[in-house]
């Protein structure tokens, strides 16, 4: 069964541009070496909740938007190989530096889910 990385990012309004090449550049080294897909989703219809959402959860600022991302691979050992191998990438390893990316790595949220049901 597959699986599935899942991200929800604060993208700064004025960084889209730049957010987008740094995505299309990553998506290229994760098909590279493997993944099956590589999404990059910007926030459309999302609200602040009065308990949880999108926004809270990453603690949005004004002037940010949120994106979902997700990567999908063939299995979970798939998923380990290809992001092993991904992140020793020298594209990867140019894109790193915390200081020039553009959005703030530490608002990020990521995590491994298992496929249930695949429709």
């Amino acid at each position: 069964m597959a699986y599935v990385d899942g991200f929800v990012t604060p993208v700064p309004k004025r960084a889209l541009e730049k957010y987008r090449t740094m995505s299309r550049k990553m998506a290229r080294v994760w098909r590279d070496h493997g993944a099956l897909e590589f999404r990059e989703c910007i926030a459309d219809d999302v609200k602040w909740g009065k308990r949880t959402s999108f926004l809270r959860a990453v603690k949005q600022k004004s002037g940010e938007t949120v994106f979902f991302s997700y990567v999908v691979y063939k299995s979970r050992a798939d998923r380990d190989r290809v992001n092993k191998k991904a992140m020793k990438d020298k594209r990867v390893a140019a894109m790193m530096d915390p200081k020039t990316l553009p959005f703030d790595a530490k608002r990020m949220i990521w995590g491994g889910f298992k496929v249930v049901v695949d429709a």
